[in-house]
């Protein structure tokens, strides 16, 4: 499965009523950082798309969102797990930091 772009009429379906735990990936277009990000937020989706949901919110699109979680630097990757918050690395991350995310 290919990475989800959510907005914030779609967050809640998406994300905190999904079936599967769920990375978010808080991003702008202009971030360099992000733009680094991105290819291996994309390998995670992919490798492992059976058992999570890789999903990216532009802050600069969805402020709604990003402010109800107090999303003040970006990237910022937030782990959800049956509706709920279960880990957040704030700045870019490797590829092991994430899956462990996927393990909370």
């Amino acid at each position: 499965m290919a990475e989800i772009i959510l907005t914030d009429e779609t967050f809640e379906n998406e994300v905190l009523n999904s079936d599967k735990p769920v990375i978010v990936d808080f991003f702008a277009t202009w971030c360099a950082p992000c733009s680094i990000l991105a290819p291996i937020l994309e390998e995670v989706a992919k490798d492992y798309a059976d058992s999570v949901k890789v999903c990216k919110m532009d802050v600069d699109k969805c402020p709604v969102t990003s402010m109800a979680f107090k999303i003040e630097s970006i990237p910022t990757l937030i782990s959800f797990n049956n509706g709920k918050m279960t880990d957040m690395v704030v700045g870019f991350t490797g590829k092991e930091r994430i899956v462990e995310m996927i393990g909370k």
